[in-house]
């Protein structure tokens, strides 16, 4: 049985239009931050986010089906060009790294489905890029994600606030690699 790779592409764009998207994803398996961002003449603009929340009482293979179709639906509405996730895990705490990694597996394959290539952040590269200081707290970095993306108030659940970090790490990387090449 073959199945077919569909590459969705984000809304219809005028001819010559340099907007690109990006969804970010902070991966777990009880919380899944998500979060698309789009740029333009290198301002930055919010387009949604979204906390997906399962509960450790559901089977774990509904746990992930629940993820795997929240995040579907979510880069089909946003249909990004790109998708930055953190790559990253916490090797000395086995149990919570096998959760994360699952649903991170079901992400990648989301992204695969789409034909959306994947980059991978670590979060001292995600510190560095937008608080300029790899040992930064979550407190500095949300505060960067509201003043990057213009929003009236800082984010205030962590893993939507990631999300967002994540993404606009990979906008940074973007432009540095324009730069470069």
């Amino acid at each position: 049985m073959s199945t077919a790779v569909v590459r969705v592409r984000g809304g219809s764009r005028a001819e010559g239009d340099s907007a690109f998207r990006v969804v970010g994803v902070d991966p777990g398996l009880a919380n899944l931050g998500i979060g698309a961002i789009e740029e333009q003449r290198k301002e930055a603009r919010l387009l949604g986010s979204l906390l997906i929340a399962t509960k450790a009482g559901e089977e774990q293979g509904e746990r992930l089906r629940k993820i795997r179709d929240q995040v579907q639906g979510f880069l089909e509405l946003h249909r990004p060009d790109a998708l930055a996730i953190e790559g990253q895990f916490f090797h000395h705490q086995k149990a919570a790294a096998f959760k994360v990694g699952q649903a991170f597996g079901v992400v990648r394959l989301c992204a695969a489905d789409l034909g959306l290539p994947v980059f991978e952040y670590g979060p001292l590269k995600v510190k560095q890029a937008l608080v300029g200081n790899g040992r930064a707290d979550k407190a500095q970095v949300a505060y960067m994600v509201r003043a990057l993306l213009k929003l009236g108030t800082t984010p205030t659940v962590n893993h939507v606030s990631d999300a967002l970090a994540l993404a606009l790490t990979h906008l940074q990387s973007r432009r540095i690699g324009q730069l470069s090449g």
